[in-house]
């Protein structure tokens, strides 16, 4: 089906931060399968484990205990601060996990028509609920009616959230990314997760964390919340954990991590012995080879050689980001820049129409730093400063 606007072009393989495409051509890839590929394209440890794996079992069901599926829950459970975990096959599949969550704790609670408060310009999957939780109304056109259960509110206006809780008592939750990933790498003002932490311990809601993008090391931490002091009852993630290998997961604590019982959720494939085994390498990288700390250091290099070589010129209104997750706004509609940047052996993301996003894997060195904003720099000086003299 028509679902994907492809560009021409077909990779054979690809080594580190490297995608060789039917010519031979090299692209260095700074969006990292939309970071997915935090340790990049075929690394030896994951296709070690993969390979294992697949060599004794690849896949038995949940109705049985999977080995390689315990170690990795408890791995998690250590890093996040969480008590259980669910596993899926996507990010998507943890956030419809972790809004039947929050359902059934509002239904405990005598909430007749339990409600959850989302964020204006978030992202959090294309499934029917994700897409109605999701605020954007280009994901949602055309699939109405929506599923109910939604109160939406801007990201950033901790006032907005006191308000709805002074004027609906149905709300049980707060689901919202640390950084809006699809609206443009948009983060969280200082102290807002906080904010919003300290307002649902008053009302008795659950505090729930998109991570899908954010989290495995891709802000510099192994979760964008923990550049806080604020800790989730639900945090979900996915893209990252299986470097390409799909996996999901929802984890709860608390209140939050007593309320699925056997038969309320399920998945067919989701947490096999492959996928776990995939996703146990990618932490033992992560961890071992201190990829969070490159995260953070790669990503300060890139965000200060951005500016230093793109503030100023015409059309670029902004460079943010945390980590490995950098947005160039652009004061115009920039989609074209993907192309371009193909032609000269870059793999970028336009998102939100105006911002060019940045996602490259964590194994990024300060080499292959520099030629990214070398690569850019000269791009947005050739097309940029034509539409500017144009106009």
């Amino acid at each position: 089906m028509p679902t994907y606007k492809r560009l021409d072009v077909c990779f054979t393989h690809g080594e580190g931060a490297w995608l060789f495409d039917t010519e031979g051509r090299r692209y260095l890839d700074a969006l990292a399968g939309i970071a997915v590929c935090g340790l990049g394209h075929a690394h030896p440890g994951v296709t070690r484990a993969i390979s294992e794996q697949a060599g004794r079992l690849l896949h038995t069901s949940n109705l049985y205990a999977i080995a390689q599926q315990q170690q990795l829950a408890a791995r998690l459970v250590g890093i996040s601060g969480m008590d259980n975990v669910f596993f899926g096959n996507s990010g998507a599949e943890a956030n419809e996990a972790a809004i039947k969550i929050a359902r059934l704790y509002g239904h405990g609670r005598d909430i007749e028509k339990p409600s959850i408060i989302v964020m204006e310009n978030s992202f959090h999957g294309r499934t029917l609920a994700t897409l109605s939780a999701t605020g954007s109304r280009k994901v949602q056109a055309g699939f109405e009616p929506l599923v109910g259960g939604f109160v939406r509110a801007r990201f950033g206006a901790i006032e907005e959230l006191q308000g709805i809780a002074r004027n609906n008592s149905s709300i049980v939750a707060v689901l919202l990314e640390p950084i809006q990933g699809e609206a443009g790498i948009r983060l969280a003002p200082e102290g807002y997760l906080e904010a919003v932490r300290a307002l649902c311990d008053a009302q008795g809601w659950l505090m729930m964390l998109d991570e899908v993008q954010t989290g495995n090391g891709r802000t510099g931490r192994m979760f964008a919340f923990q550049h806080t002091s604020a800790v989730p009852d639900v945090l979900t993630t996915a893209k990252g954990l299986g470097n390409g290998v799909p996996i999901g997961v929802c984890l709860a604590r608390g209140a939050a991590a007593e309320v699925f019982h056997p038969g309320n959720h399920g998945s067919t494939f989701g947490g096999n012995p492959l996928a776990c085994a995939a996703a146990n390498s990618v932490l033992d990288t992560i961890l071992t080879e201190d990829l969070c700390g490159n995260a953070a250091r790669m990503g300060e290099r890139l965000v200060a050689g951005l500016q230093a070589r793109l503030a100023g010129l015409p059309g670029v209104v902004e460079i943010r980001g945390r980590g490995l997750m950098v947005g160039i706004e652009m004061g115009a509609p920039c989609a074209y820049l993907v192309e371009a940047a193909l032609e000269r052996g870059l793999l970028i993301n336009v998102t939100a129409d105006k911002v060019v996003r940045l996602l490259p894997p964590l194994i990024i060195t300060a080499q292959q730093i520099d030629r990214i904003v070398e690569t850019l720099a000269g791009l947005l000086a050739t097309t940029t400063g034509a539409a500017h003299d144009a106009a």
